[in-house]
């Protein structure tokens, strides 16, 4: 009776050994409730056993794909996805192991990156709120929207995963995800009619160079690239470190695009501001390897950025220039757009508490270059060309399509500058789709600038209520 029990017990622990090392683990991006992009060859991917054959079946076609496990104990394969709809389920199994991904839908999934004005929650952060967010959490129960956020990490290797899982939009869920991508995510799924997938990879603070690796940064001066733990002084501002802990781990994971909020941990340095988003953008581009997918951007709101040096005045730290680096970038890059945010900004809160307006706005510059969804405005008026006669300079817009307004106050936002470089408040007259300038002050006009501060209140939009990005026709 004893040799039985001790055969048994060994047998027991001969399986145990053997489950141990078969045991296949998945991506955290791959777990209950989870979307993948519809019509799309997405990847699938996690870790077993090395040599073991892992097969992927998939419920809405009763497909089974099957890849090796590779020497280093990972396996990735590619399984194709239908229209969107579901729920189905992924059965992921080898040998002695079977695991099965439920509540899966297919639609559209969207990256949502930046710092902490995308990261800022429904729920506000401490004494700062998202006004009506409160409402919206309440009313945010959607089987249709799930979320994925991968949480702060700053490291020095790139990782392959994280602590996280897909949640289905409930007030539990809601309340503390991004405002902004769920101000996004929400309209698209209205409009579309699809599910939508949200992943929110975001660090407060953070500026550009820490979401770039060391290629993406070598041809700019200047920047250190951490070595050991102890060259990791600002855990959102060292380069490449959150490159390495947050976007790493979802990099190849199937996306329609990406949105991003980010700049203004860069206003410091706006002249690098624009190629050193270009190369991120075409990097990650290229690391996803689905061609040049929509990237569209929130320009910073104005803000008293000059409180952060209230002994040091230098003209290139008003924020205006960075506004401008990301205007130009959305000319350079392609297949981009940039939500203009002119009208919520808040002199003393670089967290404004209107995130609805970002959101939406982001919104439809996907609903319309993305899905192709027409009749409404999605882009701001631009700076188009300045005719000069006599005294009056006549500044022309594009991308106004039902002409501009000021909703009746009067426009003061305009200086004009002859070749002496001296600007002047500039009296304005609005026609439909220009504005003439001039000023008692000036004679020969040469320049005009709108808006060209640190904190300022937008004046000008389209009539479909779109602001007028801050701009200068000068390179002085």
């Amino acid at each position: 009776m004893k040799i039985v029990k001790h055969i048994s017990i060994v047998l027991l622990c001969l399986l145990g050994s053997i489950q141990g090392q078969a045991k296949i683990k998945l991506a955290a991006l791959f777990s209950d409730n989870m979307i993948l992009q519809q019509q799309q060859l997405v990847p699938v991917w996690g870790w077993a056993e090395k040599n073991e054959n892992i097969n992927v079946t998939t419920s809405w076609d009763a497909k089974t794909y099957q890849v090796k496990v590779d020497a280093n104990g990972k396996w990735k394969l590619a399984v194709q996805t239908p229209s969107a709809g579901g729920p189905y389920t992924i059965e992921v199994s080898q040998s002695t192991e079977k695991i099965v991904i439920n509540n899966v839908l297919i639609g559209e999934v969207w990256l949502c990156s930046g710092q902490s004005n995308m990261e800022m929650p429904l729920k506000g952060f401490s004494g700062q709120p998202v006004r009506n967010g409160n409402d919206i959490i309440v009313k945010s129960s959607n089987s249709n929207i799930r979320l994925i956020t991968v949480p702060r990490a700053s490291v020095l290797v790139p990782q392959e995963n994280f602590e996280g899982k897909w949640e289905v939009a409930a007030p539990q869920t809601t309340s503390n995800f991004s405002a902004t991508a769920w101000y996004f995510g929400t309209l698209l799924q209205q409009v579309l009619q699809v599910p939508i997938g949200l992943i929110h990879v975001s660090y407060g603070g953070s500026n550009i160079e820490a979401w770039m690796n060391e290629e993406m940064l070598k041809d700019f001066g200047g920047v250190s690239i951490p070595k050991k733990k102890e060259d990791i002084k600002e855990p959102n501002r060292t380069p490449t470190v959150l490159y390495n802990g947050m976007l790493s781990p979802v990099i190849g994971y199937g996306i329609k695009g990406c949105i991003w909020y980010q700049g203004e941990s860069n206003y410091e340095r706006p002249e690098q501001y624009k190629d050193l988003m270009k190369k991120m953008v075409g990097s990650w581009r290229n690391l996803w390897g689905q061609g040049e997918f929509p990237f569209y951007y929130a320009q910073i709101a104005p803000f008293n950025y000059a409180q952060f040096h209230p002994k040091e005045i230098v003209e290139k730290y008003n924020s205006a220039y960075v506004r401008e680096a990301q205007f130009k970038a959305s000319k350079e890059i392609p297949n981009s757009g940039m939500a203009v945010l002119m009208d919520i900004g808040e002199e003393n809160n670089i967290h404004p508490v209107d995130k609805e307006k970002g959101g939406n706005r982001l919104a439809y510059l996907a609903l319309a270059k993305t899905y192709g969804i027409n009749g409404f405005e999605f882009e701001s008026p631009k700076y188009k060309a300045m005719e000069i006669i006599g005294s009056t300079i006549t500044i022309s817009f594009d991308d106004a399509p039902n002409g501009l307004t000021s909703f009746g106050k009067e426009i003061t936002g305009f200086e004009i500058a002859g070749e002496d470089k001296v600007f002047y408040p500039a009296q304005a007259v609005l026609r439909r789709k220009s504005v003439q300038l001039s000023s008692a002050q000036v004679a020969k006009p040469v320049a005009v600038r709108y808006l060209f501060k640190d904190f300022t209140k937008a004046e000008l939009f389209s009539v479909g209520g779109l602001p007028v990005s801050s701009f200068r026709t000068d390179e002085w």
